[in-house]
């Protein structure tokens, strides 16, 4: 019996066969030879090898391999080894073996090294002959192990590309690469091929042999073409505003590590978009309200722990940068209020990214050491240690001391050991800062002392004088608030209990008071006495700890009184200060979040609602930039609130109504979606569960949203399971007008789900029935019976009205019922009597003014309901035509006929300030308005003296009719606005009560949402459009600088006579409002707008005002959007002669800025427009008659502007990315329609089609993040048109960019999403771009 032969014996015997010669041929002169040719030797031979492959099983094919290969690299001789190499390009040839294989063994043999020259030759060769027939993932992988193993270190760390005689062996691996390479051979996408070069060669530090340098760096530099499409113009130089442009997705993401743009994919894209955006980083950080956005940039989350380096010494660029700008400045020591604003910035920023970790403490020090070591900065060195003061007093006491010794090198930099310091004037805030050095060397000290470590080194000898002070200050017994003392010490000995006590006591004695003296509130309501809140100098003097400290203890103290059910209300002094310290971020866990998570819940459950009370009202008039999620939160609350029983009280009831009212309309448009999207699941909680008035708010609110967002271009999902929500809980109807200005999906819900409307006659019957039981009923517990019955129409106002009219009284019976119905139950009987209001007034409207006299007297004599909830009930019942219309006069004859509430507006507009932070008598002006107008919240008219019931008035601190008016107002408005038939009632309101809005917070923002809501409505509305913006500037005219707004030329126009409404502006107003943006953007000095504290503005900075006053503004135009769209981009366009050629991309960034937050019909329609004139222009058809490279050299704006040679279609081509880098994710959806609808139709040459890649390349990164399913149709588009280009041109000489284009959408975004669409496009392309992308199609190509 045989015994089986091993694979290796068998392998070589037939090598050996192979190779042996016969014996003829050592006669090889005198025999005659068979006349075989060398190709029929070589397959003869191969022959063998195949039939040992097919006598083993084929898992043993891989060993047969290996061994031949070995066998190959063990003959030294030249035609045996090349011979070989023949045979085994034959195997492969005829399909005996695959060339992938055979390519890995011969590449991995360990033999294989660039000094045995004879073997890397033979091997490179046999791949070059080989490697057409691998799959094009297998030509990948065989380009990587070629480029690996040109890299690969031996020896004495040498590589065939360092090794000087390589150059023979670089020859032979350079064919291979070569054809892998050959864009017409088309082995593989070139896309995969440059992102193996990258990955090889990009990291190294030495480049391979220049042999192999030119050919990798010139295929990776063919690239640069295809680089270019999907790059965004001057990316590096476009900044966002922060709080308005959106933070949450990826169109300003930072890598976390090196600060540069998150780009896709291996594309050689240009230096200033890999380069670390430092620029856009520190302009973000230097923005007050920034830290979420820079979070979000970087891609922190509060959840994980994780240093951050690049955002570490962005911080510290940041703190040297304004010390450096204090030596700059005249003043000796850069004490303004706003250096004094900035270092407050800064000291937030530091804490909060340190507070999270993703900042350290000690390597920041360090850092900012050696940053200023030798450069002798010494005027801003006081804020420099009040800043590292901040945090060091705050966390000393839970860190390790080490963490804090690197501040003892900086004393040694910043203070001289031969100069005193003197002490600085206690009576200014900048002493606090001046003794920061000294408190923190007592904080290092006293934490030394605690953990028993001496420190080698005393106090520096600058800082003795104020050691000496500070000890001796806390010795004084009769410590005063007029100066600064009691800051200094508290921010000295803040870490040391005992010293800590007597100054924290001083000034919590005077917001406190002593528990002997009181002071009345409205309503005779007893307070504590003191009444002057701590002032805001003296709070922004306290460092943090010591304002974390006093916070506790006010909150513990509220509290206590809670829990006590203390019958004497909260001072107001500690009441106001509790409110000015709700500002300071760096507080936030016991500041508003303490509120609303621990403070409002303790109270309500302590049925404190006189507390509640006042914690609402500093929600609704003290609060200032509260996070959504807070809003949110608290909106939750409230609606669950509003549900128990201790709610049910007449003033809670209004206030909780009202904060909830303010909370809604506050809603940023940008904030409803993506809050409410995650509650749409369950949305009750957000939704108040009785009150239609509020759940139509609501509605409006979020139509509002999706049509200032775009929202309704795509998935309306959320807002659909909401709507379903308050349909359950109040079934709603909408007016027609209101309908119409809805976004479509929001009116098509509505439509789909009709309410039924109440009959009017009815209605009259039922009053008439109810009204004659009322006048024949005698005993009055059964009056009180039956019309405080649950389940009985809700009548009863009806019947005190007519009662009025026909009586001019209400009984006391009357009071007795409504108190039994309470507020809740009187909202229904308040819808009902509006309803019937206007039935009547429609049918006798002779007796008007009657009528109106009598509702007047339920709200101002009888205090039967209140004129801001009559009003806005009344706005908001869905009523159609002249009902609609006799509302709205009503809504007139209440509002301003009596002077009633004009009045109260008047005086109170005259005599009180909207910046509450810097008036000192607050307390004084708000108690002699209510004693001139006292509010009466209950029904106390002429009730019998003797009646049991007894109602508790609640303290208010600082709201007035006036105030709880104003969101009332912003809904009367807009509801005013829908009726064009009533526009001259609108007018004649805001002339009369219109100043109310200087006390309105968010004035511009309330603008901006009309005017760019009801754009169609006010478009041939000049005048309507002029008075609402006037209304807003002269409200302010008395406490705002003339420009704080507005330009001058807009200025001189409000100054017009009412009928001039003439006006188009020219060219250079328009540079001015764009150049006033970009100038706020940059920071130029003088700023062009005044400045303030932007912690108490409707902004959270510069930058947010001046877009919204310059949007505002534009939309107030008596001239067609149209015109400001295409004026707005003639700015750049034709008019950048006027431009300093330098700030460019700036004034396009604010161009950009500025349009994307104007409606759509304003510029989207120009811009098209513009860029259809653009692709059928002369000169894209003179750059297309050009070089390739020419082409994209002139589109490329940076180069061409750079070089003065910038031609009208790369100026478009720029300004396009920098008005699309801004816009919403609704705005970018249109994209696939514009190209689908205006572009392909017209597209017909390849420049053309160049130009639309340009376009819209850059933002499919975009749209693959938040749209995909505009992504697949925008790319269909693409290949459509690119389909209509190909049929129409003769000659394709782009084609080789074009595909790596398609390419790079394929494997970056779309994968296969689109196969089906792009495989029926392909197939009727032109062969030789068939070939080109023959694997995005898998189409064989003959």
């Amino acid at each position: 019996m045989d015994v089986p032969r091993s694979v290796h014996d068998a392998v070589i015997e037939s090598v050996e066969d192979i190779l042996k010669k016969p014996m003829e041929e050592s006669f090889s002169n005198d025999v005659l030879h068979p006349s075989l040719t060398k190709k029929e030797k070589i397959e003869a031979e191969a022959k063998k090898i195949k039939a040992v492959l097919q006598s083993f099983a084929p898992e043993s094919h891989d060993q047969v391999l290996q061994t031949f290969v070995k066998c190959l690299f063990q003959q030294q001789n030249k035609s045996r080894l090349y011979f070989l190499c023949n045979v085994l390009e034959s195997l492969v040839e005829n399909n005996t073996i695959s060339a992938k294989p055979v390519s890995d063994h011969l590449l991995a043999y360990e033999g294989l090294t660039f000094k045995d020259q004879l073997h890397w030759r033979a091997t490179f060769n046999t791949l070059r002959n080989i490697v057409g027939g691998v799959h094009y993932k297998e030509a990948r992988d065989l380009l990587k192990i070629v480029l690996e193993k040109c890299q690969e270190k031996e020896g004495c760390n040498t590589s065939a590309g360092d090794h000087a005689t390589a150059l023979i062996q670089i020859d032979e691996s350079l064919k291979v690469i070569e054809y892998i390479l050959d864009r017409n051979a088309c082995l593989l996408p070139g896309y995969f091929a440059v992102n193996e070069i990258t990955k090889v060669c990009g990291g190294t530090t030495a480049w391979p042999h220049w042999g192999l340098g030119k050919l990798l760096s010139d295929y990776i530099n063919s690239f640069n073409f295809a680089a270019q499409m999907v790059s965004i113009c001057g990316r590096s130089r476009l900044l966002p505003v922060v709080g308005h442009s959106v933070s949450t997705n990826n169109v300003w993401r930072l890598n976390t590590n090196t600060l540069s743009f998150m780009l896709n994919g291996p594309l050689p894209y240009e230096k200033d978009l890999t380069d670390p955006q430092t620029g856009l980083m520190r302009y973000v950080l230097q923005q007050p309200y920034s830290r979420e956005m820079a979070s979000n940039m970087l891609g922190l989350n509060k959840q994980t722990k994780q240093r951050c380096e690049a955002l570490e010494n962005q911080l510290v660029d940041q703190v040297v940068m304004a010390i450096e700008k204090c030596e700059e400045s005249n003043s000796q020591d850069g004490n303004g209020e706003n250096a004094q604003l900035l270092w407050q910035h800064l000291s937030s920023q530091l804490i909060y990214f340190v507070l999270f970790q993703f900042a350290s403490f000690p390597h920041m020090v360090t850092s900012l050491y050696e940053k200023l070591n030798g450069k002798n900065l010494k005027k801003g060195r006081d804020h420099l240690m009040w800043v590292l003061l901040q945090f060091i007093s705050g966390s000393i006491q839970k860190n390790s001391l080490a963490d804090f010794l690197p501040v003892m090198k900086l004393y040694d930099l910043l203070y001289s050991d031969s100069e005193v310091i003197p002490i600085p004037d206690v009576n200014s805030a900048h002493c606090t800062h001046a003794f920061a050095g000294t408190c923190i060397w007592i904080h290092i000290n006293k934490k030394a002392q605690g953990d028993h470590v001496k420190l080698h080194r005393p106090i520096p000898f600058a800082l003795n004088d104020h050691m000496e002070f500070l000890r001796q200050t806390l010795q004084l017994k009769n410590l005063m608030l007029n100066d600064f003392k009691v800051a200094l010490l508290c921010n000295a000995y803040s870490t040391d209990t005992n010293c800590f006590s007597v100054p924290m006591g001083h000034l919590l004695e005077s917001i406190y008071g002593n528990n002997k003296t009181t002071t009345l509130l409205p309503g005779n309501v007893v307070a504590s006495s003191p009444i002057k809140p701590l002032s805001m100098s003296l709070l922004d003097s306290l460092t943090v700890h010591a304002k974390m400290s006093l916070i506790h203890s006010i909150v513990s103290r509220v509290i206590k009184l809670a829990k006590s059910k203390s019958s004497v209300a909260l001072a107001p002094a500690l009441v106001k200060t509790y409110s000015r310290l709700l500002v300071y971020t760096e507080i936030e866990s016991l500041g508003i979040k303490g509120f609303i998570s621990q403070l409002l819940p303790t109270v309500f459950s302590s049925n404190a609602i006189g507390i509640l009370h006042t914690l609402l009202e500093m929600f609704s008039y003290r609060m200032h930039h509260i996070q959504i999620h807070y809003r949110v939160q608290l909106l939750t609350y409230l609606n669950s609130m509003a549900n128990i029983q201790q709610a049910n009280q007449n003033q809670l009831h209004l206030c909780v109504e009202t904060t909830a009212l303010r909370l809604i309309t506050s809603l940023g448009s940008a904030e409803v979606q993506p809050h409410l999207s995650r509650l749409s699941s369950e949305p009750k909680g957000i939704l108040a569960g009785e009150s239609e008035e509020l759940n139509r708010v609501f509605v409006l609110t979020i139509a509002r949203a999706m049509h200032i967002t775009g929202a309704d271009s795509f998935s309306t999902n959320w807002a659909k399971d909401i709507l379903l929500s308050v349909m359950q809980s109040t079934p709603l109807g909408w007016p027609t007008a209101t309908l119409q200005c809805f976004p479509t999906s929001l009116s098509d819900f509505f439509n789909q789900t009709p309410v039924a409307k109440e009959d009017k006659n009815l209605l009259r019957k039922m009053v008439e029935t109810e009204y004659k039981k009322w006048k024949s009923m005698a005993n009055e517990n059964d009056i009180i019976a039956h019309f405080s019955m649950q389940g009985i129409p809700p009548l009863f106002l009806c019947i005190i009205w007519k009662n009025l009219i026909e009586e001019n009284r209400v009984t006391p019976t009357a009071y007795k019922v409504l108190d039994r119905l309470g507020p809740r139950a009187l909202s229904n009987h308040l819808r009902t009597f509006v309803d019937f209001l206007v039935v009547e007034v429609a049918l006798q409207s002779q007796n008007i003014t009657r009528y109106v006299e009598a509702v007047n007297d339920m709200i101002w004599k009888c205090n039967i309901i209140t004129i801001d909830r009559l009003i806005l009930c009344l706005v908001l019942r869905n009523m159609d035509s002249k009902e609609s219309n006799i509302r709205f006069l009503l809504t007139q004859l209440i509002l301003i006929q009596c002077k009633d509430f004009k009045q109260r507006v008047q005086d109170f507009v005259k005599d009180n300030s909207p910046e509450h932070w810097q008036t000192t008598n607050c307390h004084e002006k708000h108690m002699n308005f209510h004693r001139i107008y006292p509010e009466k919240f209950f029904f106390e008219g002429i009730q019998d003296m003797n009646s049991p019931i007894q109602h508790q008035y609640l303290p208010v601190y600082f709201g007035n009719v006036c105030l709880r008016f104003l969101p009332v107002f912003d809904v009367a408005i807009h509801r005013l606005i829908e009726t064009p038939a009533v526009h001259k009632v609108l007018e004649n309101i805001l002339q009369e009560i219109g100043r109310l809005f200087k006390f309105h917070d968010r004035p511009i923002t309330y603008l901006y949402n009309t005017y760019y809501y009801y754009e169609k409505l006010l478009a041939d509305r000049p005048v309507l459009k002029r008075r609402l913006l006037q209304t807003i500037a002269s409200a302010f005219s008395d406490i705002r600088p003339r420009n704080w707004c507005l330009t001058d030329a807009y200025l001189m126009y409000l100054e017009r006579g009412h009928d001039e409404i003439e006006w188009m502006p020219d060219s250079d107003y328009y540079l001015k409002i764009v150049g006033r943006l970009s100038d706020t953007i940059t920071g130029k000095s003088p700023p062009p707008f005044p400045e303030c504290d932007w912690r108490f503005n409707e902004f959270p900075n510069p930058a947010a005002h001046a877009l919204y006053v310059s949007c505002v503004e534009l939309m107030a135009l008596p001239v067609s959007s149209q015109v400001v769209g295409s004026a707005l981009l003639d700015v750049c366009l034709k008019s950048s002669c006027q431009i300093p050629r330098n700030e460019i991309m700036s004034w396009m960034n604010a161009v950009g800025l500025i349009l994307t937050s104007l409606p759509e019909l304003c510029w989207w329609s120009v811009l098209s427009d513009q860029i259809v004139k653009t692709l059928q222009s002369q000169e894209l058809v003179n750059l297309g008659n050009s070089s390739s490279s020419n082409l994209f050299e002139k589109l490329n704006f940076k180069k061409s502007h750079a070089a003065y040679a910038e031609r009208d279609c790369s100026s478009l081509l720029c300004l396009c990315h920098a008005i699309w880098h801004h816009a919403g994710i609704g705005q970018l959806s249109l994209l696939p329609v514009f190209l689908k609808d205006r572009i392909k139709p017209m597209i017909k040459r390849e420049d053309q089609f160049i130009y639309v890649c340009h376009l819209v390349g850059p933002f499919l990164q975009r749209l693959h993040g938040e749209r995909t399913r505009s992504l697949l149709d925008l790319t269909v588009e693409l290949y459509q048109i690119l389909l209509n280009v190909d049929k129409a041109s003769e000659h394709l000489h782009l084609m080789d960019p074009i595909s790596d284009f398609l390419y790079h959408i394929k494997y970056m975004f779309v994968g296969d999403g689109v196969k089906a669409e792009t495989e029926n496009v392909i197939r009727n392309l032109r062969p030789a771009l068939q070939l080109r992308l023959r694997f995005i199609s898998h189409i064989s190509v003959e």
